[in-house]
């Protein structure tokens, strides 16, 4: 047995709070590592290869690439920022032997850096600082490096990780430089100390095959294709290998095809060894967290274990009045089979058979996470309900104790006042506030994951659309007590028909309408929010009656306020427990469970 270095690979990942620049760096290294044909035209952001995540600008799933430089191959993996995709980069920081942690010279670090970054320090990774965004009028480099280091120490880092490297960027400008005064324009400077601080891949090349699985992909024409780093031996195109599950069980499988990366294509290759991330096809059952390994001597590798899912809701089989008119696939069967699917890829999602008929309880890490998932189903042409969303609560030492997430608002001073006035029945712990930079008060808070469903558009709303929120899970804490629902009822349209100006003008006063004129609706449909507590039925499909007699102002068309669009993340925090939200691939509408008016009075008079 020798131990061998591979010299000619490094294997890192890209972690960073959202919004911070690590796809567009990721683009920068690609462009000038010259993958590209000099006429080939290269988009934006080419790391965010689904609809969904160029529409948001977030990356939602774990990207793999590489790059060479003089000689020695880069492979790169991009991941998400976003806390409820926490799951997505835990798993990545198994396959790579460092990190490149980039922090917005403005902002500094935020709730998901700490998260990431806690999650590298766990695993022993040493990374590389990238300041990244350096050429913003208001960066300040200097203090937001004091920033990351007091960070490293509150996560506990050893004195080898708080020796960590250094790099000054602008991912969007394509330079990178060593210190803040030197003068460069190419990213060099980042390329020569990913090949001198990340640590080259080490191991036992003449000991028995193992690879853990950590990302699986799916392709038409092959089916699941698993995605890992080979952390021991070689493999060969056409082998048997020994599949181990995370059971213990194992079952001989044959490797039908083997990839490398290469920019941002898959090459077909005969052989790798340790130190590469491949990808293989031909392993029908193949799943995150199983081992690849040898035949005649199969060992199992440990798995990072995912944190759990916090918030839980009901996916259901559409039974309005408008069911089955536009989705292609309606039925129970239709959504637990994608479901299914979606749990092979999706580790942090958990999927239960609910006890309501037809319908399936859906766990995942956050709204986001939930609201990514129905938004991809609803494109891919399912039709289906859900209702609201309701944290996960557990039981610790005869205690009731729930999710808490630290929260990070930042707010112009004006509105510090409203803000903390809004998180106080929230039954939110104020922690930290750090005085403004340019007008902006950071405020912390230690907050039940409940009292944040529905707050992101009330902050929106109360701070004119300035105010900024982050937050990550810091843990479950005892159960704080009830939290107020919404204080608002609903407008619910008492007839079925279309949306007429008339109806709808002389019910724009009882609240906040959602519908324009023209839409179909039916009885039971939510039309609006109501300005007082309690729902009230309003007729927006009421046509003007007709007289012969003309007043003065006959000829006066009435005026609409202009309506509010309601987003799927807005429906979905705006609705009620016994409302829902139907969603089709045309429309996202809202109504209650329970449609017809005599039956819902029935039902509140029974609760009472």
């Amino acid at each position: 047995m020798n131990l061998f270095t591979r010299n000619d690979v490094r294997n890192i990942a890209i972690i960073a709070h959202v919004d911070h620049g690590k796809t567009t760096l990721v683009d920068c290294l690609l462009k000038q590592s010259n993958i590209f044909r000099e006429n080939e035209k290269v988009q934006e952001r080419v790391m965010d290869s689904n609809d969904l995540e160029k529409e948001r600008g977030i990356t939602i799933l774990s990207k793999n690439t590489a790059v060479m430089h003089n000689g020695i191959k880069i492979n790169i993996v991009d991941t998400p920022g976003h806390a409820d995709f926490g799951g997505e980069v835990e798993r990545v920081l198994k396959m790579v032997d460092s990190v490149l942690l980039v922090v917005d010279a403005y902002e500094g670090p935020m709730p998901q850096t700490k998260f990431v970054l806690k999650k590298a320090l766990e695993l022993d990774l040493r990374p590389i600082v990238v300041i990244n965004k350096i050429d913003r009028k208001d960066a300040r480099p200097t203090e937001v490096l004091d920033e990351v280091f007091d960070l490293f120490v509150e996560l506990g880092a050893d004195d080898e990780q708080l020796d960590f490297a250094v790099v000054y960027a602008s991912a969007r400008e394509g330079f990178a430089k060593l210190e803040v005064d030197d003068v460069s324009d190419n990213m060099e400077p980042l390329f020569d100390s990913i090949v001198k601080n990340v640590k080259a891949p080490e191991g036992y090349l003449d000991m028995p095959l193992q690879m853990l699985i950590s990302t699986i992909d799916y392709n038409e024409y092959v089916g699941k294709i698993g995605i890992g780093k080979i952390q021991r031996g070689s493999i060969k195109r056409n082998e048997q290998v020994a599949l181990i599950a995370k059971d213990g069980t194992i079952s001989n499988v044959k490797v039908s095809a083997l990839f490398v990366y290469d920019g941002l294509k898959r090459v077909e290759t005969e052989e790798a060894m340790l130190g590469d991330i491949v990808a293989v096809s031909g392993i029908p059952n193949i799943n995150i967290g199983e081992t690849i390994a040898d035949v005649l001597e199969p060992e199992a590798l440990p798995f990072v274990e995912i944190d759990e899912p916090t918030l839980t809701m009901n996916f259901m089989v559409n039974n309005s009045p408008f069911a089955g008119q536009e989705g292609t696939f309606v039925t129970s069967r239709h959504i637990r089979d994608r479901l299914m699917k979606e749990l092979e890829t999706n580790v942090s999602l958990r999927v239960v058979e609910a006890e309501e008929a037809d319908g399936f309880e859906v766990s995942g890490r956050g709204e986001l996470h939930l609201s990514v998932l129905i938004e991809t189903m609803r494109r891919e042409g399912y039709e289906f309900q859900v209702s609201k969303a309701n944290v996960i609560y557990k039981e610790e030492d005869g205690h009731k104790t729930e999710p808490i997430e630290f929260l990070t608002i930042d707010v112009p001073e004006e509105f510090m006042g409203v803000v903390m006035e809004k998180m106080g029945p929230r039954k939110a712990e104020m922690v930290n506030m750090t005085s403004a930079i340019n007008g902006y008060t950071r405020l912390e808070f230690k907050v039940p994951s409940r009292g944040l469903i529905g707050f992101r558009s009330e902050l929106m709303t109360d701070t004119k659309g300035n105010g900024i929120m982050n937050h990550v899970l810091d843990g479950y804490d005892r159960f704080k007590g009830e939290i107020p629902d919404r204080s608002r009822g609903s407008l619910i349209v008492f007839e079925g028909g279309e949306t007429i100006t008339y109806g709808l003008f002389n019910a724009q006063d009882r609240g906040t309408l959602f519908l324009e004129p023209g839409v179909p609706v039916y009885a039971g449909m939510i039309a609006g929010e109501c300005a007082r507590s309690g729902d009230m039925e309003i007729n927006v499909c009421r046509k003007k009656q007709l007289t012969n007699t003309r007043s003065s102002g006959a000829d006066e068309s009435p005026k609409l306020v202009p309506v509010k669009p309601m987003s799927l993340e807005q429906c979905l925090e705006f609705i009620a427990i016994d409302e829902l939200v139907e969603i089709t691939p045309l429309n996202i509408r809202m109504r209650k469970r329970i449609l017809d008016s005599g039956e819902r009075k029935r039902a509140g008079g029974k609760k009472k």
